[in-house]
């Protein structure tokens, strides 16, 4: 069974849902399609839209922030101006030592264009990636 004709949604665990709330749909402007039970926790996760359709759930989990790799990446049009949105918002961007970024975080991506990384409040990461 091909798995490429369903939806795909990207997953993250955070260790307090009102905080992610907060930082999701107040710091990065995102609209909650739906809440509902995350395990026993109930009103402990979010499915949050992007693109025109439901594209991130976020839920409580135990789980919150294991990992070190980028979780998600948004492909945006203007790679400067989100940035100086999120920055002006709070958000603070990632500087990775192998990597030689811009006074903003910016740094050029393996293939051609531009990247930048941030995290949420328990450290998942996430990127915004553009071909300029």
């Amino acid at each position: 069974m091909p798995l490429s004709t369903y939806h795909l949604r990207a997953s993250i665990a955070v260790s307090d849902i009102q905080k992610a709330v907060a930082f999701y749909e107040g710091v990065l402007g995102l609209r909650a399609l739906r809440s509902g039970p995350s395990a026993t926790i109930a009103d402990g996760s979010r499915v949050y839209g992007s693109g025109g359709g439901p594209a991130l759930n976020v839920y409580q989990s135990v789980t919150a922030g294991k990992t070190s790799a980028t979780v998600a990446t948004w492909y945006v049009d203007d790679l400067d101006q989100v940035v100086d949105e999120l920055t002006s918002s709070g958000v603070e961007f990632v500087r990775y030592e192998q990597f030689e970024h811009d006074e903003k975080g910016i740094t050029a991506r393996a293939g051609g264009g531009r990247i930048a990384w941030f995290q949420d409040p328990d450290g998942n990461t996430f990127a915004l990636e553009a071909d300029v």
